[in-house]
């Protein structure tokens, strides 16, 4: 776990008597110069990050036709001279120590892989349309599925050799493509709502749990599964809401089901469990105060009652959650202790 110590902090130390002036100035003098190579909010990292998106964005989302000119082979040789100009930055900011760059660079690597893949299939006949590359980002079709796939591949080499978790990122966009796409084969392209609406629940209730999987394998070095929770749980959440049915009693449980995703969120110390969650609840709960509740002046009340409720439930929690959290975590399998320990303790 990262810790942030500002001057202040150890200043009050020093009132304390914890340490003296003398070594809460010196400590702060060492800290000071140390250079920030992680995740961190600092000017830098904006510039690495704004830096590195532009480049990304620029040979995904805003590629336009003009490109269509160079034809297959030459989209594909470019996609290839981009990747290993990637790569090679990849190297050097690795062995320089600049972390941040040398993960955005392999990330622009696994994110050209789509592109490189059209231009060799355009080239060698195997495109089935007249669709360009520029619409591999708007439009859902069954065709896209082995750009998906060869970027999955390569995404999941490119992560297993350098092991930045930027770079999980492609990798959660692309499933959240693919889960798009495969849903449109069993129909023949033809718009079927509901079917869509289910696979995408299924299909990110299994990338979520693919995440915690990662989650766990990964407790003790990166935050490799951010990016595979945040589009497996808005693929999930996105499908369960999109479900249709008059029934109050499936509403109530579609409530209980994002209360769960609060919990889960609060447990596993994942905000977009809990974002999901309030959002879903929220939902419903404007669905009782607009239709079933409509007229009752007595909801509004009932429903402030509650909120305050909840509010004494989080100072009850509060005064005793050393004693739950060490009950808790005593029945835990010890790999789901480890990591709630790194991310908490």
């Amino acid at each position: 776990m990262i810790l942030k110590i500002s001057k202040h902090q150890l200043n009050k130390a020093a009132d304390q008597g914890i340490i003296s002036a003398d070594q809460a100035n010196a400590l702060f003098d060492y800290l000071k110069p140390q250079p920030q190579t992680g995740p961190a909010f600092t000017f830098t990292n904006i510039l690495y990050y704004f830096g590195g998106l532009i480049a990304i964005s620029a040979m995904t989302l805003f590629m336009n036709l003009g490109w269509e000119a160079f034809g297959g082979w030459g989209i594909f040789f470019i996609s290839i001279a981009y990747a290993g100009v990637g790569l090679l930055l990849t190297q050097k900011f690795q062995r320089a120590g600049h972390i941040i760059p040398a993960g955005i660079c392999a990330t622009f690597v696994v994110a050209i892989t789509p592109l490189a893949i059209y231009g060799f299939q355009l080239a060698m006949g195997f495109w089935p349309d007249d669709s360009t590359y520029r619409e591999y980002h708007r439009y859902i079709k069954w065709h896209w599925f082995y750009l998906e796939l060869g970027t999955l591949v390569v995404g999941t080499a490119m992560a297993r050799a350098y092991r930045y978790p930027f770079m999980i990122m492609p990798i959660a966009v692309t499933l959240w493509y693919m889960s798009m796409d495969i849903a449109v084969m069993p129909t023949d392209g033809r718009y079927d709502f509901q079917f869509r609406a289910l696979f995408s629940l299924w299909f990110g209730l299994l990338t979520t749990l693919l995440a915690f999987w990662v989650d766990i394998r990964s407790r003790k070095s990166g935050d490799y599964a951010f990016w595979l929770y945040l589009f497996g749980v808005m693929t999930f959440w996105g499908g369960l809401s999109m479900q249709h049915s008059d029934s109050e009693l499936n509403k109530f449980i579609y409530f209980c089901i994002n209360l769960g995703l609060i919990a889960i969120g609060a447990i596993l110390v994942r905000r977009v469990f809990v974002i999901f969650g309030a959002f879903g609840c929220f939902w419903y709960l404007q669905h009782l105060a607009s239709e079933i509740f409509e007229d009752s002046w007595l909801f509004p009340i009932a429903l402030t009652a509650i909120g305050l409720g909840i509010v004494y439930l989080g100072i009850v929690w509060q005064r005793n959650e050393q004693r739950i959290t060490e009950k808790t975590r005593a029945v835990m399998p010890a790999a789901l202790r480890e990591l709630l320990s790194e991310r908490t303790d």
